[in-house]
């Protein structure tokens, strides 16, 4: 299952690496849609709010686990860079106990926090009940969302991107037939939609054992290496906790976005959730090449090829860059067209219309700013990431979408800006962070991470 990330072209390994990842991304991305995208064929308007902003929510968890499993990426990504299989091994069975534990706990909390969260939310009165149903029983999923994300980062710290792209295509497949189940033959509405998703994911983690127990995918792997440690625990949060505290900011900022417009009425509400959705397609390359980065350049790390490491950097963001003029530029002509997927109400599409114009340009600063926030979590430096997110959110992204909330009632395009223009703010820092980078004589040496693991 191991892969060796420190020789060869870097660009051919970027494109190796990356399209696997970009494939899982987008039947991710394919599997959270099919919700929105059933739920209008069957349902009303208000079906439809109610999915999005669950579906948001949702969201919002995933990517905060997403975050923290970042840390065992890396940590895991540099062991085997310094072909060191028995970290990797201690690393991968901290990483189960550590994150099936939070799922745990999550479930329970969130659970609780129902009606709180729907109000928080400031939910169309016409879509709470619809919500409540959606949330509760996702939140039940949750052990088997982690469970997904914790296999996926740590066949991916390991080189293999293919096999988590495997196990969502298994989801996203059942996930289609279930939902037209649920909601078109049962007319379960927003609760058939929240089934179809978890009992899809619980089918691909399922699935996932299965494969990985019979083709003994991790060898080596042993009871021991499931008993807490904390010099392992610890490097694992030191990365992961500031990328999930700045993914759940980015999040709340989007969450905090969507209220603005729930305030406006159930057609805005309904553009903004839509928008969403079609940005995470739209986002499919540029969150692939921050896992990219992050996963790469944590083995050439590992292997002491920093050179490799800043390679990674480069080719990736060029990247990024030319996928993000390319879809900002075709966006701007087919953006009622896409949003009409989605929706048969005119009002709704044309204000989606407008959100999309705006928000798409965000495709080419978020594309940079996530290349740069891999490299800097390879390096045990996600604290960056979180600083620049953080100032990008506060001064940016939610004053400008409140201004263009208030001052714009007519139109969603100044409230799109507002993402790109946080972005930008963001690619500004992420360049300064890395020129005070490059002025260290020792890159290696750049965080406390980088010496643990030396010894």
């Amino acid at each position: 299952m191991n892969r060796d990330l420190t020789t060869g072209s870097v660009f051919k390994t970027i494109l190796y690496f990356s399209l696997p990842y970009l494939l899982s991304y987008f039947l991710q991305t394919l599997y959270g849609m099919a919700d929105l995208f059933i739920i209008g064929q069957y349902c009303g308007v208000e079906s439809t709010t109610a999915v999005s902003i669950g579906s948001q929510v949702m969201h919002m968890l995933t990517v905060m686990i997403v975050g923290l499993a970042m840390g065992s990426t890396v940590m895991i990504g540099r062991a085997a860079g310094a072909k060191e299989k028995e970290k990797v091994n201690r690393a991968v069975g901290n990483t189960a106990v550590l994150f099936m534990s939070l799922s745990i706990v999550c479930t329970v909390l969130l659970l609780l926090s129902v009606r709180t969260i729907v109000s928080v939310m400031a939910t169309p009165e016409e879509a709470v009940d619809g919500l409540i149903w959606y949330l509760n029983i996702c939140f039940i999923g949750i052990p088997f969302i982690t469970a997904y994300n914790i296999i996926s980062s740590v066949f991916r710290g390991m080189g293999d991107s293919k096999s988590p792209m495997y196990f969502i295509a298994v989801a996203c497949a059942f996930n289609i037939v279930l939902d037209y189940f649920f909601i078109g033959v049962l007319g379960f509405g927003t609760a058939g939609a929240a089934l179809g998703t978890t009992l899809s994911q619980t089918i691909s983690v399922l699935v996932s054992f299965v494969v990985i127990r019979k083709r003994g995918m991790i060898p080596g792997l042993c009871r021991a290496d499931f008993r807490p440690k904390k010099d392992v625990l610890g490097n694992i949060l030191k990365v992961g906790v500031p990328v999930a505290i700045q993914d759940g900011f980015i999040q709340i900022a989007f969450i905090v976005i969507t209220v603005f417009a729930n305030r406006r009425g159930l057609s805005d509400a309904a553009a903004v959730g839509i928008v969403e959705k079609l940005i995470g397609i739209l986002f499919l390359i540029p969150s692939s090449m921050l896992s990219t980065v992050s996963a790469l350049s944590a083995q050439n790390i590992g292997a002491g090829r920093h050179d490799r490491a800043r390679d990674t950097l480069k080719y990736a963001t060029m990247i990024a860059v030319c996928f993000g003029l390319f879809a900002s530029v075709v966006m701007q002509f087919m953006a009622e067209g896409a949003v009409g997927l989605f929706a048969d109400d005119r009002e709704v599409i044309r204000l989606g219309g407008q959100y999309m114009r705006g928000y798409v340009w965000d495709c080419i600063f978020a594309g940079v700013h996530f290349c740069f926030s891999g490299y800097f979590c390879a390096y045990g430096l996600s604290m960056i990431s979180f600083i620049h997110n953080s100032i990008s959110i506060v001064c940016a992204r939610i004053p400008l979408a409140y201004l263009a909330a208030v001052y714009f009632t007519e139109s969603l395009l100044p409230m799109g800006i507002a993402a790109p223009a946080g972005s930008f703010l963001s690619v500004v820092i992420c360049v300064a962070a890395f020129l005070w980078m490059r002025r260290r004589p020792e890159p290696g040496k750049v965080s406390d991470f980088v010496k643990v693991e030396k010894q």
